[in-house]
């Protein structure tokens, strides 16, 4: 897909999608070229899912002494899906946000790395409220758990900033928008206390349905850069 076909879809994403919700375009696969295209349009916020392909493309573009790093200053890269504990080194000296931690061994490793670069990495905890058995998450009582930790102190360098889920993938509209609606309330129940500002939830197929119940941000990818 070329440069002004990606302009032209961004263009037409952030005009649909309510100003006030973030669009984070999910560039996992896709060439770098596809990123510059989609920043010079106004994109600022960038998903990927492999921890290689993140830093090959931040090396390139965000990273000092990189020539091109001035030009990407505002550039913000997000590490979503699934993450393992022995990457996070990888990308800890600069990631703005990793979504999808739904272990309490993640957060540990997370907080480890992010203390050794002297800085907090923001994240958002994960919750399965999918009837897909494929899609991970934690419960509400793993939910608890953690944030009795985090209320303990235990994760100094981590800044949890929100939640994040998946729905089923299913042409069933209301199941979707129930499953999105049951994160939309655990995430009331705890936002105002915790100074939470993130509720992640909507892909391409059901950003829509999302904003509707509630989020403020959306993982966009198919509808920017095309089919994968």
């Amino acid at each position: 897909m070329g440069a002004s076909e990606i302009a032209e879809n961004w263009r037409k994403v952030r005009e649909q999608v309510p100003r006030a919700v973030e669009v984070v375009a999910v560039s996992k696969t896709k060439p770098m070229e596809a990123v510059v295209s989609a920043y010079g349009a106004g994109a600022r916020s960038f998903g990927e899912n492999r921890v290689q392909e993140l830093v090959g493309k931040h090396e390139a573009l965000t990273a000092e002494p990189s020539p091109r790093a001035s030009e990407f200053r505002d550039l913000r890269w997000h590490q979503i899906g699934t993450l393992q504990k022995n990457k996070v080194k990888y990308i800890a000296p600069f990631v703005g946000l990793i979504h999808a931690v739904d272990q309490e061994a993640l957060l540990e490793e997370i907080n480890k790395r992010a203390a050794k670069h002297q800085r907090k990495i923001a994240v958002l905890l994960q919750l399965h409220i999918a009837q897909e058995a494929s899609k991970f998450g934690l419960s509400a009582d793993g939910l608890s758990s953690i944030l009795e930790r985090l209320t303990a102190g235990q994760w100094p360098h981590v800044e949890v900033k929100g939640l994040m889920g998946m729905a089923t993938f299913t042409s069933d509209t209301a199941q979707v928008g129930r499953e999105f609606r049951t994160l939309r309330r655990l995430y009331d129940r705890h936002a105002a206390d915790r100074h939470w500002d993130t509720l992640s939830m909507g892909m391409s197929g059901d950003w829509r349905i999302a904003v509707e119940e509630g989020s403020t941000m959306v993982r966009i990818g198919s509808a920017i850069f095309g089919a994968r």
